[in-house]
């Protein structure tokens, strides 16, 4: 098993955690103050993260930022 690393890509991800379902949810690379480029996602990406952001409090919690890290 190898140590673990920072991405150095992104260095971050706004994690939405599902309400519901451990688990699952949607990650997204930000940068440390939670603030997302779209312009660099997908367009599903994109859509993915319209979709969390708009559902916080009902289907998601709050969004989190923590580090990316790659294993």
């Amino acid at each position: 098993m190898g140590a673990l690393q920072v991405n150095a890509n992104n260095g971050y991800e706004l994690r939405f955690e599902s309400l519901f379902v451990a688990g699952r949810g949607f990650s997204f690379p930000c940068n440390a103050q939670g603030a997302v480029d779209l312009n660099q996602l997908s367009d599903r990406a994109r859509c993915n993260y319209l979709f969390a952001r708009a559902l916080v409090g009902r289907e998601f919690a709050a969004p989190t930022v923590a580090l990316d890290i790659v294993q």
